[in-house]
C-alpha cells in the first residue's frame, strides 16, 4: 500500500475529514496534492499532504514539530482517545499541554497531531458523510508548535513583521523545551502558535511524516498585498506573489529556516467543482489543464 492510500484512509476513516480538493503540487506535477477539511472546506480547516516518496523525517530543530486539531469538549478528548485506540493509534494520556488539554498521537508515518479542546462552543462545519459523529469532529487546525534552537530571531519576525503576540511561557518538560506562545486575532485554540526552544536537538532533516510549511490566513487580495509590502519593508527575501488559483500565496523562511506561507481565503475550493463533489476528481488549474492527459499519466491511481 502507497504512502497516499495510507493518508487517505487514515484522514477520512479514523480521523473522519472530508477530502476537499485533489490535485497535484503545482511545482512538482508528479506529485499529488490532497487537502483535507470540514464539511464545507472552511479557510482554516485544511491539512495537506504532498505525495513524495521519500525516507522518514529526521527528527531535530528547525522545524514544525506538531500539528494540533480543535474539537470541542474534553468529553470528546475522551471520545478520540477510545476511537483512535480502537483504530490501531497510539495515543498519549489527556493532559494539559501548552494551555489546553489535549491528546497527542502519531499517523503510520510517524506524523505528530495533537487534538485539543476549543474552548470557544461552536463554529464546526461538520460533513455529512464523515465516520465521526458530528458533535465530535474536528472543527479546524489548532496551535502549531514548531522547534528552534533560538527564541530571539523568530520572535522578533513573530511580533514585528506578522503582528503577533506573546501571550504565556510554560516551562520545559521531559520530552520538549519551553514554549512561548504568540496569538494573533482574537486569540484562542485556532489563532495560536506553539514555539519550543530545543537547543540541544540536531538539524531536522525532511521526510515522510514532516512538515513542509505551516499557512497563515489572509482575507482578501487586498490585506495580502499590504502582507506582502510588509514583508519586504521587513526585509524577508520571498517568493513574491504565487498564484495558486484557488488562493494566493505569498513564501518566505523565518530566521531559524521554517517555512511560512501567507495565503488569501478564497476563492476557495469550489471555484471549479461543486460543493458537493468536492476531491472526487482529479482538479486542475486552468493553467495546468493543457497537461491533464501527461500529468495523469504520471500519477499513481488512489481509487
Amino acid at each position: 500500500m502507497s504512502s497516499i492510500l495510507l493518508t487517505i484512509a487514515n484522514a477520512t476513516q479514523v480521523l473522519g475529514l472530508r477530502l476537499v480538493k485533489r490535485t497535484v503540487n503545482q511545482d512538482d506535477t508528479s506529485a499529488y496534492h490532497l487537502f483535507y477539511g470540514d464539511g464545507k472546506a472552511s479557510p482554516g480547516s485544511d491539512i495537506t499532504f504532498f505525495d513524495w516518496p521519500t525516507a522518514p523525517e529526521q527528527r531535530g530543530t528547525h522545524s514544525v514539530v506538531r500539528t494540533a486539531f480543535r474539537v470541542e469538549g474534553e468529553t470528546s478528548l475522551a471520545w478520540w482517545k477510545t476511537h483512535l485506540e480502537a483504530n490501531g493509534v497510539k495515543t498519549s494520556d489527556i493532559a494539559e499541554r501548552a494551555g489546553h488539554m489535549a491528546l497527542d498521537f502519531e499517523d503510520p508515518e510517524g506524523q505528530r497531531l495533537r487534538l485539543v479542546n476549543d474552548t470557544r462552543a461552536g463554529g464546526a462545519q461538520p460533513w455529512d458523510k464523515s465516520p465521526v459523529p458530528k458533535e465530535r469532529q474536528i472543527k479546524g487546525l489548532g496551535p502549531i508548535t514548531m522547534s528552534v534552537p533560538d527564541l530571539k530571531r523568530s520572535e522578533a519576525v513573530l511580533t514585528v513583521v506578522m503582528n503577533m503576540r506573546k501571550i504565556r511561557t510554560h516551562p520545559a518538560t521531559d520530552d520538549q523545551g519551553e514554549i512561548h506562545v504568540f496569538t494573533m486575532g482574537d486569540g484562542g485554540a485556532s489563532a495560536e502558535l506553539h514555539v519550543a526552544v530545543e537547543p540541544d536537538l540536531p538539524f531536522a532533516r525532511p521526510g515522510a511524516g514532516g512538515v513542509h510549511h505551516v499557512a497563515f490566513r489572509t482575507p482578501d487580495k487586498k490585506q495580502f498585498d499590504q502582507w506582502v509590502a510588509r514583508a519586504a519593508q521587513a526585509g524577508l527575501r520571498t517568493s513574491g506573489e504565487v498564484e495558486r488559483y484557488y488562493f494566493t500565496s505569498l513564501y518566505f523562511r523565518e530566521p531559524n529556516g521554517i517555512l511560512f506561507e501567507i495565503a488569501t481565503d478564497g476563492p476557495g475550493f469550489d471555484v471549479d467543482e461543486p460543493m458537493e463533489t468536492l476531491g472526487e476528481h482529479l482538479a486542475l488549474p486552468p493553467f495546468l489543464e493543457p497537461k491533464r492527459a501527461q500529468i495523469e499519466a504520471g500519477l499513481k491511481p488512489i481509487d
